[in-house]
């Protein structure tokens, strides 16, 4: 076992090459959601908040909250309304202010306006 760990350090063996090179396993990760403003309604943006479990997403006045440090990407907003909700595909998020990570999305006023 020693033996293995020394050659593994002077050969520079590593188990993924990420981030040099993307790991394919990537494209399977659960990732935060993308919301698609066309769809977002009042009574849409009222849906996905009901039904966040960790409640990174809140209705304010006009606004949906999206906070993206509390999002476990539960893909429950995406199975409320799959027309208004994708998988965003990003899963590395790096912000120096924990505002940063916290979207006023702008709501429309009716479905279909």
């Amino acid at each position: 076992m020693t033996l293995w760990f020394v050659r593994g350090l002077r050969r520079g063996v590593v188990t993924t090459r990420y981030p040099a090179k993307p790991d394919a396993s990537a494209a399977q990760l659960p990732t935060p959601p993308l919301f698609r403003l066309a769809e977002l309604d009042l009574e849409t943006a009222g849906r996905l908040a009901a039904a966040c479990p960790s409640l990174a997403l809140r209705r304010e006045p006009g606004v949906l909250v999206f906070d993206a440090g509390a999002c476990t990407a539960s893909g429950r907003c995406q199975q409320v309304a799959p027309a208004a909700v994708a998988p965003s595909g990003v899963f590395e998020l790096a912000a120096t202010s924990r505002a940063d990570l916290v979207r006023r999305i702008p709501l429309i006023a009716e479905a279909g306006s």
